[in-house]
């Protein structure tokens, strides 16, 4: 019997219905000479996807999880179908366990990090280990988004989790990896304060000429440069409410937060610059 070409769109439709790594779906694929519920068969005869009925329910709840070793920091996003689930101590287990191999291996992608072997069982892999939290659990759980920030002796990284896992900020600051406490002191204001920015400079052009105009359209029947004036005090005050180094800090809204790390700049003699930030909110 000749031997049917296995396509993309083929494993794309295995992966879809099953949830199993594209790697594994070729292979249960060339095994069945691309008969579709024969692959479907004997992953679940293999005990890769005996949850495949599962696979297709929507997962809109979960956890943040994170975890940090000598040389890395992982931030992970798992999905449940419910919030009494998401509070399992299975699935959250399970979600310190994924947060700590990631910080292990250090993944390029979620793809590559789900065909990977577990650690802790290197005869399955991310995603067979997933299948059978899921035989356990009950219901689909998907590993939806991963992060991880390399760790340096000119870093900082600062992590706060907000609402039980529901938010998770993270902050790196540039030029020393003395300022942890600092970091998170802005991971904290990160959670409160929702910017989509780190600075002026990260704001798309799109959007700047987009506030402008919206501003001049506020405007009418003054000179020139009176317009120009006013069109720039409303964009300093959109930076100020979008843009992180131009927000005050929330437990000091005297000063910005570009500020608050000048100050720690001048005072610990080293140049520290605030680099990057995140903000995940399970389902965003």
């Amino acid at each position: 019997m000749s031997k049917m070409p296995i396509t993309a769109t083929m494993i794309k439709e295995l992966r879809e219905r099953t949830g199993v790594g594209m790697g594994k779906c070729k292979e249960a694929l060339e095994e069945a000479n691309g008969d579709m519920e024969l692959a479907i068969s004997n992953l679940r005869k293999a005990g890769i996807a005996s949850a495949v009925k599962k696979e297709g329910r929507t997962t809109n709840e979960g956890m943040i999880g994170f975890f940090e070793n000598d040389k890395t920091a992982a931030i992970v996003e798992v999905n449940s179908e419910t919030d009494f689930v998401a509070k399992n101590e299975r699935f959250k287990e399970f979600l310190e366990n994924i947060a700590a191999e990631i910080a292990k291996t250090h993944p390029t992608s979620l793809e590559a990090f789900l065909a990977q072997p577990y650690s802790k069982d290197t005869s399955i892999s991310i995603d067979q280990y997933r299948a059978t939290v899921i035989q356990t659990i009950g219901e689909n759980i998907q590993i939806k988004r991963l992060f991880t920030a390399a760790k340096s002796p000119s870093k900082s990284i600062g992590i706060y989790s907000h609402l039980g896992g529901k938010v998770v900020t993270m902050v790196e600051i540039e030029g020393s990896d003395a300022e942890q406490s600092l970091a998170k002191d802005i991971a904290m204001h990160v959670a409160a304060a929702h910017p989509e920015f780190l600075s002026p400079e990260k704001v798309p052009a799109e959007l700047i000429n987009n506030e402008k105009e919206i501003a001049k359209s506020q405007i009418k029947n003054k000179p020139e440069n009176f317009i120009d004036k006013i069109v720039e005090g409303k964009l300093n005050a959109y930076y100020e409410s979008v843009c992180l180094t131009k927000q005050k800090f929330i437990r000091n809204d005297s000063k910005s937060i570009a500020q608050i790390v000048e100050e720690r700049a001048k005072q610990s003699g080293k140049p520290l610059q605030l680099t990057n930030f995140l903000r995940w909110t399970v389902g965003q």
